[in-house]
């Protein structure tokens, strides 16, 4: 598939989610919560490759990462709300203790044996 029409789809799907959030935040929440980006990068992996092995390596990886990137959704609110951290200085600090989790769990991962 052409890298343009991929590009295209996925950009729309991330703006239409802005959009919505504008009338209504629960909605957009609930459409951004779905793996849509992730059902759309597995169908693109698999229109161009084919490669079943590819496409569940891919699905186990982020089954993994969305358990750290879950604490940026914890600290962004504390941040905002409870600390009253300015917005993208609340979103950087959120960003680099999400980053931290991801290499904890990668780090805890191995010792198990489970690489990514």
């Amino acid at each position: 598939m052409n890298p343009l029409v991929k590009i295209v789809i996925s950009a729309l799907l991330i703006g239409a989610i802005s959009e919505i959030a504008r009338c209504n935040s629960n909605i957009a929440a609930l459409l951004a919560s779905l793996p849509l980006i992730s059902l759309l990068a597995m169908i693109w992996i698999y229109h161009d490759t084919h490669d079943i092995e590819r496409i569940s390596q891919f699905s186990w990886s982020v089954f993994w990462y969305v358990l750290p990137s879950l604490i940026l959704f914890i600290v962004l609110p504390v941040l905002l709300t409870r600390w009253h951290v300015p917005f993208y200085f609340a979103l950087f600090i959120a960003s680099g203790v999400t980053v931290l989790a991801f290499f904890i769990l990668k780090t805890v991962l191995k010792r198990f044996g489970v690489e990514l």
